[in-house]
């Protein structure tokens, strides 16, 4: 594993190690494919179905839209995780009364069973990792997150990133923008 950066490394990035993202992105790898294999292989569920199901245990029944925007999904991912979810028969759907457009969604009692089980594995695996770590150090933890996640957001709202994520556009490995140029 490559040496670890220092705060001066993060703030003049000169390798990819040195990059806050990808040090993130790492240290989230290091745990989320243990919660992957135990949701996938132990409970047949993807991350975003499960995602979905932890949402809907905390909040009741909501609308799909308000799914969509708590997840940070787009609606077509959110309405395809949730036919699959109402395929299991994890989620039920039904139409409001007032506005046949809006889908209102909640977990069935199969969904809420599995949220129960689910949870409490998942919880042990969150509790192992921070294992070793000082509580005053879990609390700095806590801080940093919520800055960068306050920070992230208001640097997305100010349109830092102009371009859009559009795979069909280019960029993967069917249609690469620089190829033939």
């Amino acid at each position: 594993m490559p040496a670890f950066p220092d705060a001066a490394a993060l703030l003049a990035p000169r390798s990819l190690d040195d990059l806050l993202l990808y040090r993130l992105s790492r240290a989230a790898r290091a745990g989320s494919g243990m919660a992957t294999r135990l949701v996938e292989g132990g409970f047949g569920i993807t991350r975003r179905e499960w995602g979905m199901i932890g949402t809907l245990a905390q909040t009741g029944e909501i609308t799909s839209s308000m799914l969509s925007e708590q997840l940070n999904l787009d609606r077509v991912r959110t309405s395809r995780g949730l036919g699959s979810l109402v395929e299991k028969q994890l989620v039920e759907r039904r139409r409001d009364a007032k506005d046949r457009r809006e889908v209102h969604v909640r977990l069935s009692p199969a969904g809420r069973q599995l949220y129960d089980d689910l949870f409490s594995r998942v919880a042990d695996l969150n509790t192992g990792l921070l294992e070793g770590m000082a509580p005053a150090d879990i609390e700095i933890l806590l801080q940093c997150l919520q800055r960068l996640e306050q920070r992230g957001s208001a640097l997305s709202a100010q349109g830092l990133v102009p371009e859009k994520a559009d795979r069909r556009s280019g960029g993967t490995r069917h249609r690469w923008p620089m190829r033939g140029a």
